[in-house]
Parts: structure tokens; C-alpha cells; sequence
């Protein structure tokens, strides 16, 4: 994607910090405030290509990653896996990729899934090499993976911007140990010795922003007994992430409500780090969808989204993140930005105005 004049929602360059020995943290320095993430997961992205699939924007074939540049993105979203079992996402893609979407001025949030397979709230599982470790144990591999991981991408010139120890950890991670409810004081060393490891592993880099991520966008209870219970045992984070699904999270009404509460209790930025709709008949074939499942139901449902964010309390609504707008195309995949031909859709329009500096009115909060 091409560069954009800067604007309100055009994120700030992270200040630097002064340095020492490279393995060794650095006391993190103010930082400038967080401005609004246009983001998208494309985790699979660099997978589609490789394997033929083209994109088109206006009918014109276009790298994938310029293509959303083009529109207003500036973030990336980017999951690694430690050793995947048949996912394409272990450290040399993922390197390859982040070195793809810096060269073009995207930010880049880390999405660690501390599994071998797709960690969510149904999956905490172990990577099988950490399999009959103690407690203790896997709290030192979480840190020195963490580390070498971030160390890794400092060193290709490639740090990210955020990371997210854990996916969707609503019901904890590295199960049986760290699962939830049962294990919380676990869970809170796990994420401390993470976070360390980001620490230990960006040497005399600007510290990447900590997300907490959960899927309970429209859930304020849910949302309440995960985060109280975090605080509660000390773990440090920046910002609070959601996934936010319609046909699972409530809605859009819901989502607000839950935005305001947690600005208003938990005073740190929140991003909503995961959202898609069908812009073809899919999760409401028996009726009752909040917007109608064709291409522009799909950007009306983004467009609310949105709003929904800029509205949340104290500005501390951050930014959205499409789930997988670019795969390798399908006659069954309806939930991202492009058709079967792989034509852009009406949604990677919605933050057009935004690259061009006018964003849209706050909707009343």
C-alpha cells in the first residue's frame, strides 16, 4: 500500500529508548499516545500468493499487501506458531512477511499462539515439545521462546509494534496448566514470564505495546471476571483486545456497551483485534441477521464496527482488525474482502476517508 499524509487515525512513529547489552531489558520510556490501528490479519496471505491466488482492486491485479495499504491500512496482523503442524506460520514465514509489510509502512502486531495448532477458547493445547513439562518449566520456555522469537525479529530489522502473548485466552492457555477457571495464579505467571520474555528478547529496541486478548466483544461480564482477575494478580499489559464475531458476541449494541466498560473501568486502550461478517449467506440462513449477508451488508456491518470503537469513552477505542480478509479464494469462503475471482469487495473501502484524513462522525456513545 502507498504512504498517506498524516491524519488523526495514521499511527505515531514509537519514540526510541536508550539501550544496553542487547539480551538484556530496557526500562521502557514514555511512550506517545497510541493513535487509531486499521488493521487486518493476513496471516495467510504470503500461503495465497504463493499458491497462484490473485488479487484485483477495481479490476486490476495488485500485490495483496498494497492493495490494503492502498485503502487506508497501516497495521498488520501476524500469528506464529512454535512448530505448526500444518499451518504455513513458523518464524521464517512470518519473518518473511513482517520484513514484506514494514517495507510498506505497516505496523505490526505479534499474535503468539503458544501451541502447534490453533490456540482459541475450545484449544489451549501444548506444543508437543513442551508436552509433560512441570509448571515451572513451562514458565521458563514460555519466556526464552518468547524471547528468542522477539530477538529474532529485532535482529531482521523487523520488531513488531504489539504483542499478544496468547490468542482469544478467555479460558487460559498452555492447557492443563494454565486453563481456566481452575488455574488462574498459573495463567498470571505464564503471561508475566511471557511478557518478560518480550522484555529480554527486544534488547535496546522500543518496547513492543502488550495486548490481552479475549473473545468477548458484546460480553461485559465476561468481560469483568476475565480482566479483574488479571489485575488482580499483577499482570502488565497496554491493551485490552477483543474478538468480536456477531453471530457469537452480541450486538453491535452490546459491543458499545462493553467498549464503555471498559474504558471506563479499566482506563487502557482497547482495540477490537478480530472481526469478519459474510458478505454471502452463511451464519443467518434461517434469518435474523443484524445486516443482510451480501457485499454491502458486510461493509455496513465494518462501517458500524467502527463507529462502535470511535465512540468508546476517554478515546480509548483504538482500532479494528479484519480476521483473514485475503486467503487462497473458495466458492465456501464468504468471510473476507475479496470474491470467488478475487475482486475487491465494498468492505476494503470502508477506511478510504480515513487515509484521506476525514474520518467519519462519532456515532452518539
Amino acid at each position: 500500500m502507498k504512504s498517506f499524509p498524516a491524519a488523526a487515525l495514521v499511527l505515531p512513529i514509537l519514540l526510541g529508548l536508550a539501550g544496553c547489552a542487547t539480551d538484556r531489558a530496557v526500562p521502557p520510556a514514555p511512550r506517545p499516545v497510541l493513535a487509531y490501528a486499521i488493521g487486518a490479519d493476513l496471516s495467510f496471505l504470503r500461503q495465497a500468493e504463493a499458491r497462484g491466488t490473485v488479487f484485483k482492486d477495481q479490476g486490476a491485479a495488485r500485490p495483496g499487501l498494497q492493495i490494503f495499504r492502498d485503502h487506508g491500512y497501516n497495521w498488520i496482523r501476524l500469528r506464529i506458531f512454535p512448530t505448526p503442524d500444518e499451518l504455513p506460520n513458523d518464524l521464517a514465514y512470518t519473518l518473511a512477511l513482517a520484513r514484506e509489510a514494514k517495507q510498506l509502512g505497516f505496523k505490526f502486531l505479534l499474535d503468539f499462539h503458544y501451541s502447534d495448532t490453533w490456540a482459541d477458547p475450545a484449544k489451549q493445547f501444548l506444543p508437543a515439545a513442551w508436552t509433560g513439562k512441570s509448571h515451572a518449566e513451562l514458565v521458563n520456555l514460555i519466556h526464552d521462546y518468547t524471547r528468542d522469537t522477539i530477538r529474532a525479529f529485532r535482529e531482521a530489522g523487523v520488531m513488531p509494534d504489539m504483542v499478544q502473548p496468547g490468542n482469544e485466552i478467555i479460558n487460559g492457555m498452555l492447557w492443563p496448566d494454565g486453563r481456566l477457571p481452575a488455574q488462574w495464579d498459573h495463567l498470571a505467571a505464564l503471561l508475566k514470564s511471557a511478557i518478560a520474555g518480550v522484555d529480554a528478547g527486544r534488547g535496546d529496541a522500543p518496547r513492543p505495546r502488550i495486548m490481552i486478548h479475549i473473545d468477548r466483544g458484546g460480553d461485559r461480564a465476561g468481560t469483568q471476571a476475565f480482566f479483574d482477575q488479571c489485575l488482580a494478580r499483577g499482570v502488565d499489559f497496554d491493551v485490552i483486545g477483543q474478538s468480536y464475531y456477531p453471530w457469537w458476541h452480541g450486538s453491535i449494541l452490546d459491543l458499545r456497551e462493553n467498549l464503555a466498560f471498559m474504558a471506563e473501568t479499566y482506563r487502557k486502550d482497547i482495540i477490537v483485534v478480530e472481526t469478519a461478517y459474510n458478505w454471502r449467506p452463511a451464519e443467518y440462513k434461517s434469518g435474523g441477521a443484524p445486516f443482510p449477508e451480501t457485499p454491502e451488508g458486510q461493509r455496513g456491518f465494518l462501517d458500524e464496527v467502527n463507529r462502535a470503537v470511535l465512540a468508546t469513552p476517554h478515546g480509548l477505542g483504538k482500532g479494528v482488525f479484519w480476521w483473514e480478509p485475503a486467503v487462497s479464494l473458495s466458492p465456501i469462503h464468504s468471510r473476507g474482502m475479496f470474491d470467488a475471482e478475487g475482486n475487491a469487495l465494498p468492505v476494503i473501502s470502508v477506511f478510504d476517508r480515513f487515509a484521506r484524513g476525514h474520518p467519519p462522525k462519532k456515532s452518539a456513545p
